[in-house]
C-alpha cells in the first residue's frame, strides 16, 4: 500500500491511541500536551462491512463511508489498520506520530502501569491471552499491525486491569484451589482505564475525592469499582469481562450451576456457552428488543422495562457491596454512556440506594447533558457526581508521559 510522504517542515508532533477490538478499531490523535483530541473516529463492521466514522476535535465531520475491504476477519482486521495509517497522513494535516499508545485489556499480575514494549514483552502479553481470550489477541493484533506499519514508533501498552492491582490480596481471591489460584485464576477487575482517569480528575469537582467513593462505570460494558484514597480497594468485574454487571449483551453475575446446566442438559459447547454470556443476554436478552438503553428507555413494551429494571437492581446490589468493601461511602459517580446520559436509570438507582443517605436532586439530574456535575441535594449524605470519562486521554497521558514527549 503506497502511502503519501511526511512533510519535515509542516510536521505537528503527535501522539496516536488505538483500541482493538474483534470489530472494531477506536482511534484518536492527540497533540502534545492537549487536554482533548485533534481527531478521533472508529472503523468498526470489521467481518462484515467495514466502516469509517471520523470528526474533528471541533466535532465536523471528516469521513462516514464503507470501506472496500473484503476477506477473512483477520485479514480485514489487517487491511483497516493499513487503511487507517493511510487515512491518517491524508487527513493529518502534517501530523507525525511520536508514539502509539495501545488499550491492552490484560496485563495480569505483572503489570500494574504501562510500559513501552519491546519484542520480549510482546511475546509475554501473549501468556495472558487465556485470560481474556475475546478481547487480547486483537490488542495484540494492533500492536503487531502498528509495529509492521510504522517499525520506527515507539508503542505503549496500557492496562485495563492495571488499577485494580491495589486491591488487597483478600478482594482479588476466588475460594477455589490454591494451585489454580496460583496459575492466576483470580478476581484481575477491568475498564482500569476509566476508573483511572476518574481518580485523577475527581479532586476538581469534590472535597472528599480521597475518602470512599464508588464508580459506575455504565454503557454497553458496565462494571463498578470501590476506591479509597482514589486506590481500588474492590471492584465487580472478576477473572473476565463477563462478570458482575448486567451488561449489554453480558450477563453479569452468574450462578456457575447455569454453565452446568447448559453443559449437561442442553447439551451446548463452550463456543455456543460463550455467545450465549457474551453475545445473547443482559438488556438485549431480557427484553428481547435492543442492547441500546436508549431503546430500552422510549419503549413501552414490559420486557424493556424489566430489562431496565435489573439493570438498576443489579447496580444496587453492588453498590451495597462496594460501600461494605470501601467501609462506607462518600461519593458515588456515574461515568460513560449510560452513566453519563440516562437520568432515569441515575434516578433509579439513587432511590434504592437510599438506605446510604443518597438525596437525589431531581432537577440537577433531568438537566440537559452539561458535565461535570453534582446530582445531589446539599443535605445528601453521599455527594453524586455525574463526570466524564476519557480512557484515550489516559492512553495518550501515559505515552507521551513514558516517551518524555
Amino acid at each position: 500500500m503506497s502511502l503519501p510522504p511526511y512533510y519535515p517542515d509542516n510536521e505537528k508532533p503527535c501522539v496516536l491511541t488505538l483500541n482493538a477490538g474483534s470489530s472494531s478499531i477506536k482511534f484518536s490523535l492527540f497533540e502534545l500536551n492537549a487536554t482533548a483530541p485533534a481527531l478521533v473516529g472508529q472503523i468498526d463492521g470489521i467481518g462484515a462491512q467495514p466502516h469509517i466514522k471520523a470528526k474533528d476535535g471541533a466535532g465536523n465531520k471528516l469521513d462516514d463511508v464503507d470501506l472496500d475491504i473484503t476477506g477473512s476477519q483477520e485479514r480485514q482486521h489487517h487491511q483497516a489498520l493499513l487503511y487507517l495509517v493511510k487515512w491518517l497522513r491524508s487527513h493529518g494535516e502534517g501530523w507525525k506520530a511520536k508514539g502509539v499508545g495501545h488499550r491492552v485489556v490484560h496485563g495480569g499480575e505483572k503489570y500494574a502501569a504501562p510500559v513501552l514494549l519491546t519484542p520480549e514483552i510482546r511475546r509475554e502479553l501473549t501468556s495472558f491471552v487465556s485470560l481474556a481470550p475475546l478481547h487480547q489477541p486483537h490488542n495484540l493484533d494492533g500492536i503487531d499491525a502498528i509495529g509492521e506499519i510504522l517499525p520506527d514508533v515507539p508503542q505503549i501498552a496500557c492496562f485495563d486491569t492495571a488499577f485494580h492491582r491495589s486491591q488487597p490480596v483478600l478482594a482479588q481471591t476466588f475460594a477455589l484451589p490454591r494451585a489454580l489460584t496460583d496459575e492466576g485464576v483470580k478476581r484481575y477487575g477491568f475498564h482500569g482505564l476509566s476508573y483511572e482517569y476518574i481518580a485523577r480528575s475527581l479532586p476538581a469537582h469534590t472535597d472528599r475525592a480521597d475518602g470512599r467513593v464508588a464508580v459506575a462505570h455504565l454503557g454497553n460494558g458496565s462494571s463498578m469499582a470501590a476506591m479509597v484514597g482514589r486506590k481500588s480497594v474492590a471492584s465487580t468485574m472478576g477473572f473476565t469481562a463477563v462478570d458482575g454487571l448486567m451488561m449489554g449483551t453480558r450477563t453479569g453475575n452468574l450462578d456457575p450451576g447455569v454453565v452446568l446446566y447448559l453443559l449437561e442438559e442442553k447439551k451446548m459447547d463452550a463456543a455456543a456457552i460463550t455467545k450465549l454470556l457474551y453475545k445473547q443476554s443482559g438488556l438485549l436478552g431480557v427484553s428481547g428488543i435492543s442492547q441500546d438503553m436508549r431503546e430500552l428507555l422510549a419503549s413501552d413494551h414490559p420486557h424493556a422495562k424489566e430489562a431496565v429494571d435489573l439493570f438498576c437492581y443489579r447496580i444496587s446490589r453492588e453498590l451495597g457491596s462496594l460501600a461494605a468493601a470501601a467501609g462506607g461511602l462518600d461519593v458515588l459517580v456515574f461515568t460513560a454512556g449510560i452513566g453519563e446520559h440516562a437520568a432515569p436509570v441515575r434516578e433509579q438507582v439513587c432511590a434504592q440506594a437510599g438506605w446510604l443517605g443518597i438525596k437525589l436532586d431531581r432537577e440537577a439530574n433531568n438537566a440537559p447533558s452539561k458535565l461535570p456535575r453534582r446530582i445531589s441535594t446539599p443535605d445528601s449524605a453521599v455527594e453524586v457526581l455525574v463526570l466524564p470519562t476519557d480512557e484515550e486521554w489516559m492512553i495518550a497521558h501515559h505515552t507521551q508521559h513514558l516517551l518524555g514527549l
